[in-house]
C-alpha cells in the first residue's frame, strides 16, 4: 500500500509539473532519437568508412536533437511534413558549409547571411521557424566540427539519418495522439484544482491558527508567504486550463468521452477555473477583513470541512459514487453559512458560496465526464441543495444559470458610496480615427513599423558578426560558441529587457555548467559506460527543462560537452572557461546590437502588449454584453475571445518582467507593477462576464439594453481611457489629459433595472453581469486616480489606501 501511494504521489507530482507530459514526451523521443541516430551512423562508419572522423556521428545526433526541438507544429500531419522539409535547408546548408569551410572570411560572411535569413523565415510561423533551424544548425557544425569536402557524402548521410529518426520516432512510432494528450491535460487541471483547494485551505489554517486570533493581535494578517503560494497556485490553474483550451483545437472529446462536445468540455474548464480562482479572492478577502467582517472560529471549522470533502473529491484516481458523496458533504458543511444573511456576515457567506459553486461546478464536470472511462456517466442527477427543474442531459445543464454569491438576488450591500460620474457612451464603442481598430497581429505589428522578425533579423546579422569578430581575437579555434549565443538569446524575445534577461540566463547557466561538469568530468574519469549514461541524461535534462527556462539548456548542454571533451581526451578546464568568456562575448555582442540597431525599448514593447490586451478585453466585454441581450453569436464565440484575451495577458505579463527588476533607478516599477495587476483583474471579471454571457446566452434579456449598453459604454470608455494614459500618458482622441470618469451612475441603473425582475432566478444572473461590470470600472478607476488621470471624489481618501489602488477601489469597498 505504502508502495502504490509512492508512486501515485510521484505520478500526480509528474502531472502538474508537465501537464499534459509534453516535456516528458520531447525529452525522451528526443533523447532516443539521438542515440538510434549516433548509433546507426556509428555502425556505418566502422563498416563501411572507418577512415570517416568521428565528428559525423556528433553530427548525426546533434541534428536529431535540434529537431526535435525545433518542430512545434501542433498535428501530427504537419510535423511529418515540416520534419521532411527540413531535410532541404539541412542538405543545403551542410554542402554549402562544408565547401566554403576552408575559406574562412567567405564561410563567416555566409554564414552571417544563413542566420539572417533563419530569423527572418520565423514570420512564416512554426514551419519557418523549423526550417531556419534546419539551414542554422548544420552550417554551424560544419564550421565547428572544420568539415573538408571530402566528407559532404557522410555528412549528408548524417543528415538524412539524424532527420529520419526523428520523423520514425516522433511523426510514426511514438507520434502524439491528442485524444491520449487531452485526457493528460485534463487529468493535470483536476491535479491543479486539487492543489488550489489545498492552498485555500492553508490560507484559511493560518487564519485560524495565527496571531489574528490571539489577543492584542487583533488587527495582524495572514502571512505574505501563504497567500503567495495561493497566487502560484492560481497562475498555474490558469495556464493548465489554456492548454486544455489550446489542445481542443485539435482533439475531439467525444472521442475520449462519448456524447461529450468540445465546447462543453470547454466551459466546464472554464466554469471550474472562475469559480476556483472566485474561491482564492474570497479567501484572501475574508482573512483580512476588518474586525466587524472577521470570521469566527466556528466560520472557519466550517469552510475547512467543506474544502477537505472539495480535496477529496479533486483527489485523483478517486471512484465516481465517492466523488458525488464528497461534494454532497462539501455542500452540507456551508450550508449554515450560506443561508445567514446577517450583517457583518457578508464575507464569509461569500466565501461560502464559493465553496458551494466550486462543488456544483466539479459535480457538473464529473457527471459529464467520469474520472476514468470505464465509469458510465450519470447524467440526471439533481443535486442536492441545488433546486433544478431539469436536470436532463449534460448540453441542457450547460444551458442552465448557476447561482452565484450574491446573496440570493440581492443588490451587492458591499458597493458604498455612489459617486456620481459623467460618461460618454459613445466613446466606448467607437475607435478614434488615429487608433485605429487591429484585427490581426500581422497588421498590428506593420502599423507600428517593422515586423518583429525583420527587425531582429538585421539586429542578428550586426551582432552574429560582431560575435564572430570578437570571438576569433580571443580564440580562433572556438569562435563559434560566441556566435551561438548571440544567435539564440534573439529566440522569443521581444525588447532589449527580454534579451538582457535571456543572455543574462544563458550566462549563468554556462557558469554553472562549467562547475557541473567539472565535477562530472573528475567523477567518470575513465570510465565510458558511465560517461555515456550521464551524457544522455544530461542530455535529456537540457531537453526536460528547455521550456521551463533557457538558462537550465545552456546548463546541461555545457555539462554534456565536458563529458564529451572527457570521452575524446580532450577535456581541460581552460577550455571550459574559455566557453564563459566566449558566451560572454557573444551574449554582449547581441546586447549592442539590440540597444544599437534599430532598437526596440522594453517600454515599447509593454505599450504594445497593453494595446493588444485591451483590446481583446473589450471584445470580450462588447461579446459577453451582446450575448446576454441576444445580440452575440453565442457562448463559445465569447469564450473564444476570452481565451484571446488570456493569450494577450501572458503576453502582457512577459513584456512586464524586465520592467520589474529590482534594480535601485528603475523609475515607475511599482506603476508597471499595479497596472498588471489590474489588467489581471480585468481579464479574470471580463471572463466570467464571457462565462455568465455564455450560460444567459438561451435565454437573452433584450428588453435590458436600455441602461446596460449605456453602462457598457461608459466601462469599455474607461477602459479605453486608461490604456492611452498608462502607454502615452494622453487620449489619442483629443490629444489631452486623460480624465476617466466613474461609470457607477450607469451601472447602477442598469443594476435598478435588474433588480426589478420577477423571476429570482433571472433576477440573481442579471446582477451578476451588473456586479461584474462594476468591478471592471472599480478597478480601472482606482488605477486612473492613482496615476492623476480621473478626479478623485473624496479627498480625504488615506495614502495607504491609495496605495492598495491598483487592486481594487477601496472607497467601493470591493
Amino acid at each position: 500500500m505504502g508502495t502504490t501511494r509512492a508512486i501515485e504521489s510521484l505520478r500526480t507530482l509528474l502531472v502538474t509539473a508537465d501537464p499534459g507530459l509534453a516535456r516528458l514526451r520531447l525529452a525522451s523521443v528526443a533523447v532516443a532519437s539521438m542515440a538510434i541516430a549516433a548509433g546507426l551512423v556509428a555502425w556505418g562508419r566502422a563498416t563501411l568508412a572507418p577512415d570517416e572522423p568521428v565528428t559525423v556521428v556528433l553530427f548525426a545526433g546533434v541534428l536529431a536533437m535540434i529537431s526535435n526541438l525545433a518542430v512545434n507544429e501542433k498535428t501530427v500531419p504537419r510535423q511529418r511534413v515540416t520534419t521532411a522539409l527540413m531535410v532541404l535547408p539541412a542538405l543545403a546548408s551542410t554542402t554549402v558549409g562544408t565547401l566554403l569551410s576552408p575559406h574562412r572570411v567567405v564561410a563567416d560572411v555566409v554564414f552571417v547571411a544563413v542566420m539572417v535569413g533563419a530569423v527572418y523565415v520565423r514570420r512564416y510561423g512554426p514551419r519557418g521557424f523549423a526550417l531556419g533551424m534546419g539551414a542554422f544548425m548544420p552550417f554551424f557544425f560544419t564550421q565547428f566540427l572544420q568539415a573538408k569536402p571530402p566528407q559532404i557524402p557522410a555528412l549528408c548521410v548524417a543528415v538524412l539519418i539524424g532527420l529520419g529518426t526523428t520523423l520514425l520516432l516522433r511523426g510514426v512510432l511514438f507520434a502524439e495522439r491528442p485524444e491520449r494528450t487531452l485526457r493528460r491535460l485534463v487529468d493535470a487541471f483536476r491535479a491543479r484544482a486539487h492543489e488550489m483547494v489545498l492552498r485555500v485551505d492553508d490560507v484559511y489554517a493560518a487564519a485560524q491558527d495565527g496571531p489574528g486570533h490571539r489577543p492584542g493581535a487583533e488587527h495582524e494578517q495572514v502571512g505574505d508567504a501563504v497567500l503567495e503560494r495561493l497566487y502560484r497556485a492560481r497562475r498555474r490553474l490558469n495556464e493548465t486550463a489554456l492548454l486544455v483550451e489550446d489542445q481542443l483545437e485539435y482533439s475531439a472529446a467525444d472521442r475520449v468521452w462519448p456524447g461529450l462536445e468540445n465546447d462543453l468540455l470547454a466551459l466546464r474548464v472554464v466554469d471550474t477555473e472562475l469559480g476556483l480562482e472566485r474561491l482564492g479572492v474570497a479567501a484572501r478577502r475574508l482573512v483580512r477583513a476588518d474586525d466587524v467582517q472577521r470570521p469566527s472560529p466556528l466560520a472557519l471549522t466550517a469552510l475547512r470541512t467543506g474544502l477537505t470533502h472539495l480535496a477529496r473529491a479533486t483527489d485523483r484516481r478517486v471512484p465516481h459514487r465517492q466523488i458525488l458523496s464528497e461534494l454532497a458533504d462539501a455542500r452540507g458543511a456551508v450550508a449554515g453559512l450560506v443561508a445567514d444573511t446577517g450583517r457583518g456576515h457578508e464575507r464569509v457567506q461569500r466565501a461560502a458560496f464559493a465553496v458551494r459553486r466550486i462543488a456544483d461546478s466539479v459535480e457538473y464536470a464529473q457527471r459529464d465526464l467520469p474520472a476514468r472511462p470505464g465509469e458510465a456517466m450519470t447524467g440526471g442527477i439533481v443535486l442536492p441543495g441545488v433546486p433544478r427543474s431539469s436536470a436532463a442531459s449534460p448540453v441542457a445543464v450547460a444551458a442552465e444559470p448557476a447561482p452565484d454569491g450574491i446573496a440570493h438576488g440581492r443588490p451587492d450591500t458591499t458597493s458604498g458610496g455612489r459617486a456620481p460620474g459623467r460618461s460618454d457612451p459613445s466613446s466606448g464603442t467607437e475607435r478614434d480615427a488615429t487608433g485605429g481598430d487591429a484585427t490581426g497581429s500581422g497588421a498590428t505589428d506593420r502599423d507600428r513599423g517593422l515586423l518583429l522578425t525583420t527587425r531582429q533579423s538585421i539586429q542578428v546579422g550586426v551582432g552574429t558578426t560582431i560575435a564572430i569578430g570578437l570571438g576569433e581575437l580571443l580564440a580562433p579555434s572556438r569562435w563559434y560558441w560566441a556566435v551561438i549565443a548571440s544567435f539564440v538569446v534573439f529566440a522569443n524575445t521581444a525588447s532589449r529587457g527580454d534579451l538582457l534577461s535571456r543572455g543574462w540566463g544563458r550566462v549563468v547557466g554556462t557558469v554553472g555548467g562549467v562547475a557541473a561538469g567539472m565535477a562530472l568530468a573528475a567523477l567518470t574519469a575513465g570510465n565510458q559506460v558511465v560517461s555515456l549514461v550521464l551524457l544522455f541524461a544530461c542530455a535529456f535534462l537540457a531537453l526536460y527543462l528547455v521550456r521551463v527556462s533557457p538558462g537550465m539548456l545552456a546548463f546541461w548542454i555545457t555539462a554534456v560537452l565536458a563529458l564529451v571533451y572527457g570521452l575524446i581526451g580532450q577535456f581541460s578546464v581552460q577550455t571550459l572557461v574559455l566557453r564563459i568568456e566566449e558566451t560572454l562575448v557573444g551574449v554582449l555582442a547581441s546586447v549592442v546590437a539590440a540597444f544599437l540597431v534599430l532598437p526596440k525599448g522594453t517600454r515599447e514593447a509593454f505599450g504594445e502588449a497593453v494595446e493588444d490586451f485591451v483590446d481583446a478585453a473589450d471584445t470580450v466585454l462588447e461579446a459577453g454584453v451582446a450575448t446576454v441581450l441576444g445580440r452575440g453569436a453565442g457562448g463559445p464565440a465569447a469564450l473564444e475571445s476570452a481565451r484571446d484575451m488570456d493569450t494577450a495577458l501572458a503576453t502582457l505579463r512577459a513584456r512586464t518582467k524586465p520592467l520589474l527588476v529590482n534594480t535601485p533607478k528603475r523609475r515607475g516599477r511599482s506603476s508597471h507593477r499595479r497596472a498588471l495587476r489590474v489588467f489581471t483583474i480585468v481579464d479574470h471579471y471580463a471572463r466570467s462576464l464571457a462565462r455568465t454571457g455564455a450560460e444567459l446566452g438561451s435565454d437573452p434579456t433584450p428588453g435590458w439594453a436600455p441602461t446596460l449598453e449605456p453602462a457598457l459604454a461608459a466601462v469599455r470608455a474607461n477602459l479605453d481611457g486608461l490604456r492611452d494614459v498608462v502607454v502615452r500618458g494622453k487620449r489619442r482622441s483629443d490629444g489631452g489629459q486623460v480624465l476617466v470618469h466613474s461609470a457607477e451612475e450607469l451601472v447602477d441603473r442598469a443594476e435598478e433595472q435588474a433588480a426589478r425582475s420577477q423571476d429570482p432566478r433571472r433576477r440573481n444572473d442579471a446582477l451578476v453581469i451588473t456586479r461584474l461590470l462594476r468591478r471592471v470600472d472599480q478597478a480601472v478607476v482606482a488605477l486612473a486616480i492613482d496615476l492623476g488621470a480621473a478626479a478623485d471624489d473624496e479627498d480625504d481618501q488615506s495614502p495607504s489606501s491609495r496605495a492598495r489602488a491598483g487592486l481594487v477601489n477601496t472607497r467601493s469597498g470591493s
